[in-house]
């Protein structure tokens, strides 16, 4: 094997210079100046790296731009941040403290009229993980009339994350996030009592956009190799997602110096945040038979090794044992569905979809926190997973291994058995129908 690129990628800063490019920008909300710009340097630093027509494809989204937000209790006002696509409105009612925000937690209490808090963890018994907006639902299902979100993690840090569906990509309750500290003295001091919970918020129409380039032969079929370059306002987004554009660019560069018998198309999406737009805006503008598979990195270089979820794609698994084999290097691998980043806008119609994320324990750590910040990243593992990821690629372009797509018949059944099936219908994330 030809080891040269290793070392190159191994000495490499075109992605640790991208990074710090990105983080340095600021503000990369969705639909603002900052993603766009980001959106423009890594266009650039794509062609740079050797990649052919690289441009922008623009689309429409629903625009959000924080204001303020509070939380008033007894005249006590309690530190919190919006979640982005909350509505501009203002809220009171009692306050249920719904734990964890488990199914069971919903059914068992009255949140008619109330102002529901639920924690962003899951314990460890519990069979899935549950989803932010799974807990959103189920409070505005049960007729609450504002949501306080919690943080699971000690720091004094109030966790982000967006609301909203396609259909109505405006949540229908205003909604806040709060830190750990925050939550348990509101908890331990006003239970049962008025809280009043206000967002301000400007709302209107906006624009995004999806970089391309394309890296090897000229092919039809083309493999995906991903990432996005939107992150929240709240922080510098170095681990989502600036980590994820990076690594796209260091394999982008790499790959270069590879031979490469597929072409592989980078895609590099906005607005990932607010509802997976960008993604879906590719995907349903692209023959699916045309994508040979999806290898989508967010959530990259936080912790040393490796994991990808696969979605039941055996040939995928069997791709990240052979590289993980050849480095004698551990990649974990999960082949159950994560239905919640880019590459699910392919894989839920039946394209293997490899999710490519750093195997960094459970939550989301300083993620969609003011925390997720470029120090807590290190070169070194962005260097060593980019080794990893650019074989995969070419692991997965190459012609003779065989990579089917799946029914969707096949991937509704698997959400079914995983217990996903009845939150996505919740959230107006079931794309199929059944």
């Amino acid at each position: 094997m030809d080891t040269a690129w290793i070392g190159h990628t191994f000495t490499s800063d075109a992605g640790w210079d991208h990074l710090e490019r990105l983080v340095d920008l600021g503000d990369r909300m969705a639909g603002s100046d900052g993603e766009r710009r980001a959106a423009e340097l890594t266009r650039d630093a794509l062609a740079d790296a050797g990649a052919r027509d690289a441009h922008l494809t623009e689309f429409d989204i629903q625009g959000w731009t924080r204001g303020t937000s509070r939380i008033d209790a007894a005249g006590t006002t309690g530190d919190c941040i919006a979640l982005p696509r909350s509505p501009a409105e203002t809220a009171t009612g009692p306050l249920v403290d719904l734990g964890d925000g488990l199914p069971d937690d919903f059914e068992a209490a009255d949140i008619e009229g109330a102002v529901a808090m639920v924690s962003d963890g899951v314990p460890d018994w519990f069979d899935r993980s549950i989803h932010r907006r799974e807990k959103y639902y189920r409070a505005v299902e049960g007729g609450a009339d504002a949501f306080v979100f919690r943080s699971d993690t000690d720091g004094c840090l109030a966790p982000t994350g967006s609301v909203g569906t396609d259909d109505a990509p405006i949540g229908a309750i205003p909604s806040v996030g709060v830190s750990k500290e925050v939550g348990h003295r509101l908890g331990r001091r006003f239970e049962g009592d008025d809280v009043t919970v206000t967002v301000e918020a400007e709302i209107g129409p906006a624009t995004s956009q999806n970089v391309h380039a394309d890296l090897g032969p000229d092919t039809e079929e083309a493999l995906l190799l991903t990432s996005h370059v939107d992150a929240h306002d709240i922080a510098e987004g170095a681990m989502d997602n600036g980590a994820g554009t990076a690594m796209v660019v260091e394999v982008a560069t790499a790959l270069a110096r590879r031979d490469l018998d597929t072409r592989v198309h980078v895609v590099c999406f906005g607005a990932e945040e607010v509802g997976l737009v960008g993604s879906n805006h590719h995907a349903a503008r692209t023959d699916r038979d045309a994508i040979r598979a999806v290898v989508n990195n967010d959530g990259v270089v936080r912790g040393r090794t490796l994991g990808v979820t696969t979605h039941g794609f055996d040939a995928l698994g069997d791709a990240v044992r052979t590289v993980a084999d050849r480095f004698d290097h551990p990649v974990t691998v999960d082949p159950r569905m994560g239905p919640h980043s880019d590459h699910w806008s392919y894989t839920k119609r039946g394209v293997p979809g490899a999710y490519v994320h750093s195997d960094s324990g459970p939550g989301r750590g300083w993620g969609h926190t003011r925390a997720d910040t470029l120090d807590k990243l290190d070169v070194r593992d962005l260097r060593e997973q980019a080794i990893l990821v650019t074989d995969l690629v070419v692991e997965l372009a190459r012609t003779d291994r065989s990579i089917p797509h799946a029914d969707t018949d096949a991937i509704a059944a698997a959400l079914e058995r995983q217990g996903e099936a009845a939150a996505m219908k919740l959230t107006g994330d079931w794309p199929f129908r059944s």
